[in-house]
């Protein structure tokens, strides 16, 4: 196992459900690769943005630990990066003998980059570190942008969203490549032709921005998809009278758009989604053509969700659906996963946080004792690990509009507390879109003290600071003290 090939395709901002169905995209190569491959079916995301997302996979921590809560390179991020003493997988492999590519994008910290980490850097795309940002760049597009200065419902374009004050949003378009993803990727093949021969194992990781709103597919991908076939979620109507008024807030911003454009951003967001599995259809060929095929294990995944017009809502943020957290994750790995076990689906609760520990496995190395993820090899050996998870933990200070969110979910509930506003309950079994919050259903208090045990016993666990007593702020219908609690 120490001499296994890594290889990593992490797309941005793919939900589970565009891979795994319902509302599935087409994406012949994953369909391949998933019949070769152990799917991942419940893997989630520790937060419902990028950086603290990513900075989760490659440290095996959750925010509370690795310190990064949202965009880094934004003007009032609360991390520029990584808390001290955050050591990534990378380093250890690097250290162990690896030779490591690193491909696309970054975005974990805006004061190192992949080379500071154990990486070689190769067509790095996307959040580099960059000691001139933060700066007032934030302002020049306010400044420069005249279409910060006023809305005109009748020039409105079909997807476009239209904001005084700030520049309009292209919801939806075609465009043959609008992250420049090809570049990257093609970087990556080329590498995968030059280390055939090496003697050393390898690990390479390669990172797109698509599926990432705005939503731009080529045409020949758009092509694919008929907008009569398209339907609008079971929840799409959901006008959340019964949730926080900032998930109202966030929605009136999405209802600009009319049903039939709601529509037309699924399909464009399902091309996207197709594109994608192109570019890791190319990366696939390009292993085999080099002969590595068989001694590499490879993973695709993504870093979030998207919302999709569930809710009547887009892209990811605050608002603690399933969608912005719920990612794919299928594992193909020739030489050691079972051929009884190839195409199969594990449903057990899976986190980003577990890949690290399993690539650290592979390699021959023990994972830090103190990390929260779990290595996967039992899984991929067809066993049942003693002691798995029975529920998946989220942390989101929230983006850049801030608002305190922690949730817990089980197969049966959902709990989310909200520091900002009142608290969700969802039962999952009978309300899988989560359209009735239970929350202030006094039937439901126990259901609700026993997930708030298990919120702030996992805060405890993972060195949470959300736990300030004062009494503004102190507002969970259940405190931390409720850990000690034997009632």
């Amino acid at each position: 196992m120490p001499n296994t090939n890594i290889l990593i395709f992490m797309t941005d901002q793919q939900r589970a459900s565009s891979v795994h169905g319902p509302n599935k995209a087409i994406t012949p190569n994953l369909d391949k690769f998933q019949k070769q491959a152990l799917s991942f079916t419940q893997t989630h995301c520790p937060s419902p943005h990028c950086c603290p997302s990513r900075a989760t996979f490659f440290s095996g921590q959750y925010p509370s630990r690795h310190g990064v809560w949202n965009n880094v390179q934004v003007g009032n991020t609360l991390s520029r990066g990584l808390s001290p003493g955050t050591r990534l997988w990378s380093e250890d492999l690097n250290e162990a003998g690896y030779d490591m590519h690193f491909f696309g994008k970054w975005h974990i910290s805006a004061v190192e980059s992949p080379k500071d980490r154990g990486w070689h850097e190769g067509q790095v795309n996307s959040g580099l570190a960059n000691p001139n940002r933060p700066q007032n760049f934030e302002w020049q597009k306010y400044l420069n942008d005249s279409t910060c200065t006023s809305v005109n419902p009748k020039t409105r374009k079909d997807g476009e969203i239209q904001r005084p004050g700030y520049p309009n949003f292209m919801t939806y378009g075609e465009h043959e490549d609008r992250f420049n993803d090809k570049i990257p990727v093609h970087a990556a093949i080329k590498m995968l032709g030059e280390i055939r021969d090496t003697t050393k194992p390898w690990a390479m990781y390669v990172g797109t921005l698509g599926p990432h709103d705005p939503y731009f597919a080529p045409k020949r991908f758009l092509d694919l998809y008929n907008i009569n076939d398209i339907e609008l979620p079971e929840n799409f109507h959901d006008q959340m009278e019964d949730k926080p008024a900032l998930y109202r807030r966030t929605r009136k911003v999405f209802d600009q758009l009319t049903e039939e454009e709601h529509k037309q951003t699924i399909r464009h967001y399902l091309a996207f989604c197709s594109f994608q599995d192109e570019l890791f259809g190319q990366v696939l060929d390009a292993l085999e053509t080099h002969n590595q095929a068989q001694d590499t294990l490879v993973l695709f995944c993504s870093d979030h969700g998207d919302y999709t017009a569930e809710h009547g809502l887009w892209c990811k943020g605050l608002p603690c659906f399933k969608p912005a957290y719920h990612v794919p994750a299928v594992i193909r790995w020739p030489k050691n996963i079972p051929q009884s076990l190839q195409g199969k689906q594990v449903n057990a609760w899976v986190s980003l946080a577990d890949f690290g520990p399993t690539f650290m496995e592979i390699a021959g190395l023990k994972a830090p004792i103190d990390i929260y993820g779990k290595s996967l090899l039992p899984f991929l050996k067809g066993e049942t690990p003693t002691q798995w998870r029975d529920a998946i933990f989220t942390q989101s200070n929230g983006n850049e509009l801030y608002g305190i969110q922690r949730s817990v979910i089980t197969d049966k509930w959902h709990l989310v507390y909200n520091g900002f506003d009142f608290d969700e309950l969802y039962d999952m079994e009978n309300d899988p879109h989560q359209i009735t919050n239970l929350a202030g259903d006094e039937t439901y208090q126990p259901v609700i003290r026993e997930l708030y045990q298990r919120l702030w016993q996992f805060a405890y666990e993972q060195q949470d600071t959300c736990i300030n007593p004062y009494i503004m702020v102190g507002l969970a219908p259940y405190g931390p003290g409720i850990i000690r609690s034997t009632e």
